[in-house]
């Protein structure tokens, strides 16, 4: 597999961790109450950082040969 394949499957991952923060976001935000909201919450906010931090590497890290 080339290295610019593998990057893009890399930011695949990153998107679909974004995604899924936004989901567990409004889930939680509407639908959950009490603990759970906390733990579903901290846990979308860590996706989104992840694949942020993982979008920005790939984004930022340049073309490849």
């Amino acid at each position: 597999m080339s290295e610019g394949m593998l990057r893009m499957y890399i930011s695949f991952g990153g998107m679909g961790a974004l995604v899924l923060s936004a989901v567990l976001i409004l889930f939680a935000r509407h639908k959950l109450k009490g603990f759970f909201r906390i733990v579903v919450s901290i846990l979308a906010y860590l996706l989104l950082i992840i694949g942020g931090i993982i979008i920005f590497i790939i984004v930022f890290s340049g073309p490849t040969d």
